[in-house]
């Protein structure tokens, strides 16, 4: 078998410039992998790769490159574990082959995997670092959503809650500090911010603390994404965590994330499934995994300007089924 690997970057403007502890962006740009096989059938995978651990669409299109003949002459999607590390550019191919079997058998991914009938999936709205005024105008348009995500940092925080809390009072709120608190601060803040609805608080500390986590006293649960990338990140993952955030720029596709969702529960976390904030195409195989989460946070296209036709709709943050023509 012969396939023709195709690789193409992508600029998505978002709505309105996404801002979190990290810095801002207006657009995400996103590196686009198309697999065409000699009976003219399409396979796509879409990757943001792991900005904080230095990925770029330029390390991306050179991963790409440096295997693309060995995935041109038909290496599996078990031997692309092997050919690349976990990453962006892993999870562009290893989607694209997920696609191109489901195109060239007519066996959905959702049936190869036990999931049909899949079902829609809730996903929260995030909310970036703004203005107090704007994050509450941002609250006040998501009302009749039932999750909110909320982005925060070091100075700007409790008082952000408040204004989402009163601004769509009926709304569960996930916080999400990405690494910027401290052990102090986190236990300062967390009893406080039960009263507004928060239901979890991800990655609140640098990866490189969590020995800290173990003084960890409130009473809201937590989740670990940037500490946990793949399989090899469980062993050294604090207790404190009681939810793993999966997403599989981080874990290099969809066949590592699958495998990372059944040894997480085996060790006795449960699931939150998230994104980079990437278009349709890089949504769709996250619903997979949504299928069994019990967060997920999938809104990449509510965050852009546009997104892909077809694309995956959203009723309320009800996420629909992908349609076949889009992924899968």
């Amino acid at each position: 078998m012969s396939i023709e690997v195709e690789v193409e970057s992508e600029r998505w403007p978002y709505r309105t410039p996404f801002r979190i502890s990290r810095g801002v962006e207006a657009a995400l740009d996103v590196l686009l992998v198309r697999l065409r096989d000699e009976h003219g059938n399409v396979g796509r995978g879409e990757a943001a790769g792991v900005d904080y651990a230095g990925e770029t669409i330029g390390t991306m299109r050179e991963q790409v490159a440096a295997v693309a003949s060995a995935v041109g002459g038909g290496a599996t999607r078990a031997q692309l574990q092997d050919l690349l590390p976990a990453g962006g550019a892993r999870n562009a191919l290893d989607c694209a082959l997920w696609d191109l079997e489901a195109k060239a058998t007519g066996v959905s991914v959702w049936s190869r995997l036990g999931l049909e009938p899949a079902r829609p999936v809730t996903t929260c709205l995030t909310l970036g670092i703004d203005t107090l005024a704007a994050m509450s105008r941002a609250a006040r348009a998501a009302r009749g959503m039932p999750l909110l995500k909320v982005k925060v940092n070091a100075e700007q925080h409790i008082q952000a809650l408040q204004c989402v809390h009163e601004a769509c009072p009926q709304a569960s709120i996930l916080v999400d500090p990405n690494q910027a608190w401290s052990i102090a601060l986190l236990n300062e803040l967390a009893p406080k911010l039960q009263a507004l609805g928060v239901v979890l608080i991800e990655q609140p500390l640098p990866s490189s603390d969590a020995a800290e986590l173990a003084r960890y006293r409130g009473p809201i649960a937590l989740a670990a994404d940037e500490s946990c990338a793949d399989r090899t990140s469980l062993g050294a993952l604090s207790r404190a965590y009681r939810y793993v955030n999966i997403k599989l720029d981080k874990t290099g596709g969809l066949t590592e994330a699958l495998a990372l969702a059944g040894a997480a529960r085996a060790a006795g976390y449960d699931l939150m499934v998230g994104s980079m904030a990437g278009t349709s195409l890089a949504m769709a195989p996250g619903m997979v995994l949504a299928q069994g989460a019990r967060f997920v946070d999938l809104d990449g296209p509510l965050l852009h300007a546009r997104d892909r036709t077809p694309g995956i709709e959203y009723r309320s943050g009800v996420m629909q089924i992908p349609p076949r023509e889009l992924w899968g």
